[in-house]
């Protein structure tokens, strides 16, 4: 082991719209049914410097921390029962040392996080900072980023997460990290793999507890407590046939509609999916959360008017691209 002279400072760089991506995977597509910890990856990552430093974990501080992401504004998430859930996770951000930087995000949607974070580290790394930068991104636009910190002599790890899975609607979906990032880095970590290959105590502290996903939450639409259900497939057929069909007179047929963009109410949402009410009448159309764009699918609220893409898969009626309009 090296001295404590030699301690490694981490600097750990998080793009947040990537770092939520990858959480979802986790918690409505993957068997572990759980999201990741903020602080179960620092205390990975540390464990990961120094494995590869040679280091006592004791002497691998992390020294910088910072979480880039689009925000909307106050009145919008007030709007929608954000402001708690924004607020419960920036004590997380607080809790664990990393500083927040978020982005007006407008209805084009989250712009210049890349910029911002590559802008950030670079700074402190030209400040002499830390020693390992830590991307969690898997844009290849983070290649420039990560020759100039190379540059400068500082090590670069990038935690990548390849993985495909169906979605809801049947359809493919799929993430992986850009190769260039992986080629350039100094220390590429294959997450999907550690995870998928390990069983023990660091590997399983990067998910949050099953116990803290189940506890109660309050919805104060309803004034009650309820918790937080797995969705199964029999549940998601159940909803579609039990929902009071509007009269067929009022729709267009469904064959007219595929492709066009049309607009409704969100009439449900559950843990990762949920129902739009179409304003032209007709059955609730179904939606997975991947298909919100613009905004964060736990955002969404009963009520809220939204465009959307009228598609089908196998099991039926669906929307893609649901976005909300004011």
């Amino acid at each position: 082991m090296n001295s404590f002279s030699s301690a490694v400072r981490i600097g750990i760089f998080y793009d947040g719209n990537f770092f939520f991506h990858v959480s979802n995977y986790y918690q409505y597509h993957h068997e572990r049914r759980q999201r990741l910890s903020v602080g179960g990856l620092h205390a990975f990552i540390r464990s990961e410097v120094s494995r590869l430093e040679d280091v006592d974990p004791r002497h691998c501080p992390i020294a910088e921390a910072h979480y880039f992401r689009g925000r909307l504004r106050a009145s919008e998430a007030d709007d929608r029962d954000l402001l708690f859930r924004e607020r419960v996770f920036d004590d997380v951000l607080i809790r664990e040392g990393v500083t927040a930087h978020y982005l007006p995000l407008s209805r084009d949607g989250e712009r210049g996080v890349g910029v911002a974070l590559s802008l950030e580290a670079y700074e402190l790394a030209a400040e002499h900072r830390f020693d390992v930068a830590v991307v969690l991104g898997c844009d290849g636009d983070y290649l420039t980023l990560v020759r100039k910190l190379a540059a400068r002599g500082v090590r670069v790890m990038v935690l990548g997460w390849d993985f495909r899975y169906h979605d809801a609607n049947g359809f493919e979906r799929e993430t992986r990290t850009a190769q260039v990032l992986i080629d350039e880095a100094t220390y590429p970590i294959d997450m999907v793999q550690t995870i998928e290959g390990r069983n023990d105590v660091m590997v399983n502290g990067l998910f949050v507890p099953r116990r803290d996903l189940d506890r109660p939450v309050y919805d104060r639409h309803e004034h009650r407590t309820e918790r937080h259900e797995r969705p199964e497939r029999t549940e998601y057929r159940a909803e579609r046939h039990d929902r009071p069909e509007r009269p067929a007179a009022a729709a267009l047929p469904m064959e007219d509609m595929q492709g066009l963009e049309l607009v409704g109410t969100i009439s449900a949402v559950k843990n990762g999916y949920g129902f739009i009410t179409p304003s032209l009448g007709g059955e609730n159309i179904f939606f997975f959360h991947a298909d919100v764009i613009d905004t964060d699918f736990l955002s969404l609220k009963l009520g809220d008017k939204v465009e959307y893409i009228s598609t089908t898969n196998e099991r039926g009626p669906c929307a893609k691209n649901v976005r909300v309009v004011a």
